[in-house]
């Protein structure tokens, strides 16, 4: 039964997905194409999430998705969000370190800090502040789609000087209205007394939808909701994370270890290069436990070879792995699965499986990289595709690890050319960053997505019950009118009889 209701849902999320896409066609775009940026509009008729995402945070109720469309993408485009890049935003701004993402909350979302005592309120410069956090959260969406974010407010050795109250408000605006279902929760962190009447002007701008999603913590009480690992020392955390700039901080993303041990970083790569290369005679006897060397790929050759000897095994590896279900397509290598890699409680259930299809003409590198190399096994965790051929990559969980909703993984993939041979790491190390289609997994667990199936069943039976006591309403009211009715038909009945008694 709640797969039926499961079903029902998703055929009548389906329906209102293209009603929303119909009617802002019709509603919003006949009078005027300039106010938007066409390439949003693009994508809301390409992306079903992201009419989801608009129909989910209203409540499924079209007339009130649709005005936040068309309020979200008047903003987008006024601040020039697709075009918002690195270069784009003035220097400072990323040096002062005011707003970063960095770490996970113990839910696995993503932790976005605003260093409130970093904040100056200054009219000359807000418009530059509101372009940042956009700049943040667009940079954000496009790596993690459809994955939320925890606000962090540091509001550590601040006081009244550092409350923006119009850079609050926008801050709350841009998760109420122009990124749909991207806040998991807002933390206020040692908020000072003093500010407790600016706070509350605050909750009344998020709104019924967003109010309990409001947390004010101490520092003790914060890691009810974050973990040491990923809080600062004066938040009673362990986290060694100092903020710098260039570069900007990134998701920590590291080479796993593979199954014969860990790799050689690049770096060490290209120290060690001409040491190795005095050393291949010694290199085949190396035992299962030492470092792998970096592998010279000649394709055409090791394409044979790497068939013959991995008919025998690629069974064997692959057996007790789970299977993708879903799909990503993108330019140069379809990925299954499209963002979810799930594993099972069960001992014999944590291998999971990703597959990589070639959908060039060209050989395509990749490598797999993840932010808890210590914890999995990937094999093969660098190495190249043949053109219209797939490759089985297994991620499995070491020793005695468990997986956590933090850990992430990250495809990258790189066209090369068909001729020459080529060593990958010098190959890695010369391919423009352009030229890098990248492709992120999140874990998720079976407790989890067991969740996530209930969530859906119970979204689908409030939809039904709303619908439920729609239908008894209207029963009411028609029961009431059949009552009239009858009342009526006695009366007439009764006054038929009184006229046609003889006086």
């Amino acid at each position: 039964r709640d797969i039926t209701n499961v079903n029902f849902f998703s055929q009548d999320l389906q329906k209102k997905i293209e009603e929303t896409r119909q009617r802002f066609q019709n509603e919003f775009l006949q009078d005027s194409t300039d106010k938007y940026d066409s390439r949003d509009v693009e994508r809301l008729q390409k992306d079903d999430a992201l009419v989801e995402g608009y129909l989910t945070w209203r409540l499924y109720a079209v007339d009130d998705a649709l005005k936040m469309i068309d309020e979200s993408f008047q903003w987008r485009k006024e601040f020039g969000v697709n075009d918002l890049t690195e270069s784009t935003i003035p220097k400072w701004m990323f040096e002062t370190g005011a707003v970063y993402l960095h770490g996970y909350d113990k839910e696995g979302n993503k932790l976005f800090w605003f260093k409130v005592k970093l904040h100056v309120k200054d009219a000359k410069t807000i418009m530059d502040k509101k372009k940042y956090v956009a700049f943040w959260l667009e940079r954000y969406a496009k790596k993690e789609p459809g994955m939320p974010l925890t606000v962090v407010f540091d509001m550590a050795e601040s006081g009244l000087s550092n409350i923006d109250m119009d850079f609050v408000k926008y801050v709350i605006n841009c998760f109420k209205v122009y990124y749909p279902k991207f806040l998991s929760k807002m933390i206020i962190v040692d908020m000072p007394w003093i500010m407790n009447a600016a706070w509350k002007i605050v909750k009344s701008w998020l709104g019924p939808e967003a109010i309990s999603k409001l947390k004010f913590a101490s520092r003790s009480e914060v890691q009810t909701f974050i973990g040491p690992e990923y809080l600062p020392p004066h938040m009673g955390g362990t986290d060694p994370f100092k903020y710098s700039y260039p570069p900007l901080p990134d998701d920590d993303f590291q080479t796993p270890i593979c199954d014969n041990g860990p790799i050689v970083s690049e770096d060490e790569m290209e120290s060690k290069e001409g040491e190795m290369e005095g050393k291949d005679a010694l290199e085949n006897s190396f035992n299962s436990e030492v470092v792998a060397k970096p592998k010279k790929v000649n394709f055409l050759d090791d394409s044979l070879r790497s068939e013959d000897s991995d008919k025998g095994d690629t069974s064997a590896r692959i057996k007790g792995a789970r299977k993708p279900l879903t799909t990503f397509k993108g330019l140069l290598l379809d990925v299954s699965p499209a963002e979810e890699l799930s594993f099972g409680s069960g001992e014999t259930e944590k291998k999971s499986l990703i597959i990589l299809s070639n959908v060039t003409k060209n050989q395509v590198a990749f490598k797999v990289r993840t932010t808890a190399p210590e914890k999995y096994r990937v094999k093969p965790s660098s190495s190249c595709c043949e053109p219209g051929v797939s490759v089985d990559i297994v991620v499995s969980l070491h020793g005695g690890s468990q997986a956590s909703p933090q850990d992430r993984f990250l495809v990258m993939a790189a066209e090369m050319d068909n001729t020459a041979s080529q060593e990958l790491a010098q190959f890695w190390k010369e391919v423009p960053k352009t030229k890098i289609m990248e492709h992120r997994h999140v874990f998720v667990s079976l407790n989890q997505f067991l969740s996530q199936q209930l969530m859906r069943v119970m979204a689908c039976n409030s939809r039904l019950e709303q619908k439920l006591n729609t239908c008894l309403w209207v029963q009411k009211v028609l029961m009431g009118l059949v009552l009239v009715l009858m009342v009526l038909n006695l009366s007439c009945l009764y006054l038929l009889g009184t006229a046609q008694r003889p006086s």
